[in-house]
């Protein structure tokens, strides 16, 4: 089992720095950022980042090729790859949909599986030739060329999804793994696995060889019940985004969580905050106590998840999203106690 942590880029750039030397030194598998106008920019970042550190992976998680053109993503992958001396991935996908919404974009409009798809073959295309010339649905090329080279002889590129099945199966049969966020469910990502599987026989792949991630909100820490009550003030956030196929797949009926959504559309926080119930809250992170927070990921690592990251949440990033105190570690706090005494259990 790889463990990676992924950074909401919303701190001053030289705490950034601070975590993920920290998690470079105590073995982390890679950093990963959301690559969305909300935050800081990540290639930004993670350039600055790349000569103080040794060994740690870079990569968005996920870019939105219904943003950003997948040329001029790989032209900045290629790029943070030669900085880096080639330690970079990248998990890409049609984007937030939130997001789309606020430049005017309706992603069901957009064809999105269609579009990853497609956008999958030029940047492994781009990446590995350097040149492309194609005519697609969706882009088009003639003769384009960057001097932006990996070091790598094969970066990976793998697809970020939430609702499945086609997504995941596609993952499975094109691409160098699928990377789920939001789940916490035994069921969910044995749904995941299970599509995962399927595009990869298809196309004569083993599955097993594949980069299946899931993506979590984590609160690790001494207090069982503070790590859980800081959990809950996120939760109430990530509800918005996940589709009703993953809520259901989490035994929670998606009417019931329209409220919540409703209080976070009206910038009524503390409202969504009490409406989401601990139970609801404990179905959808992982928080808790070191043991806790083993026997959460031991349950999505029987499902074949090969790759667990994680989404630290401290005190820091609550404060600034709403305004509540918490009382768990930071970051690197958090990196250092889930190092020491969560992943030994999946050495």
């Amino acid at each position: 089992m790889k463990f990676s942590y992924v950074t909401l880029p919303d701190y001053p750039i030289q705490d950034s720095i601070d975590m993920i030397r920290t998690a470079d030194e105590l073995g982390y598998h890679a950093v990963y950022s959301v690559d969305e106008t909300w935050h800081k920019d990540m290639w930004v970042l993670f350039a600055a980042a790349a000569d103080k550190t040794k060994r740690i992976r870079f990569g968005p998680n996920l870019t939105p090729i219904g943003l950003r053109e997948p040329t001029l993503v790989v032209q900045a992958l290629a790029t943070l790859d030669e900085v880096t001396g080639g330690r970079t991935e990248c998990v890409f996908s049609i984007g937030n949909f939130g997001l789309l919404s606020q430049y005017g974009m309706d992603w069901s409009k957009m064809k999105p599986l269609s579009r990853v798809k497609e956008a999958h073959h030029v940047m492994r295309t781009f990446l590995d030739e350097g040149t492309i010339t194609f005519d697609g649905e969706f882009y088009k090329y003639s003769g384009l060329f960057t001097f932006a080279r990996p070091v790598q002889e094969r970066v990976p590129l793998i697809f970020g999804a939430m609702r499945g099945p086609k997504s995941f199966q596609a993952a499975g049969e094109l691409s160098d793994g699928c990377h789920h966020a939001l789940s916490y469910s035994k069921e969910a990502y044995e749904y995941l696995v299970e599509n995962v599987k399927a595009g990869a026989e298809k196309a004569g792949r083993n599955w097993e060889e594949l980069d299946i991630g899931a993506w979590c909100v984590i609160v690790c820490a001494p207090d069982s019940d503070e790590a859980k009550r800081t959990a809950r003030t996120m939760v109430a956030f990530y509800i918005s985004s996940m589709p009703h196929e993953q809520l259901e797949r989490h035994g929670i009926d998606p009417e019931d969580m329209a409220p919540i959504v409703e209080a976070l559309g009206k910038g009524e926080l503390d409202k969504a905050f009490e409406l989401t119930s601990p139970e609801v809250a404990d179905k959808l992170s992982i928080a808790g106590s070191p043991e806790e927070c083993v026997a959460k990921i031991q349950e999505i690592a029987s499902t074949g998840v090969n790759h667990m990251i994680l989404c630290v949440t401290d005190p820091a990033i609550v404060k600034a999203f709403t305004q509540k105190d918490v009382s768990v570690p930071d970051v690197k706090g958090q990196l250092r106690l889930i190092h020491d005494e969560v992943m030994p259990a999946f050495a």
